[in-house]
């Protein structure tokens, strides 16, 4: 059973900032610009300068 998303939130680890999308053509970019967050509760697409993800944010979605 896929798991349902509840919130579309990250955070980016160069500037601190902590944006969510909450619809699904929500693009939300951090104050730095250098991640990004979209989807809403539909998907969790995020943008970022290169890999791995991990160096750019922390995922702090919800999930149902």
């Amino acid at each position: 059973m896929k798991k349902k998303l509840k919130r579309n939130i990250i955070r980016c680890k160069h500037c601190n900032e902590i944006i969510e999308s909450k619809d699904v053509h929500d693009f939300k970019r951090c104050k730095c610009g250098r991640v990004a967050v979209d989807g809403g509760t539909e998907y969790a697409k995020r943008s970022i300068p290169s890999f791995p993800i991990e160096n750019h944010l922390e995922d702090l979605s919800e999930y149902e």
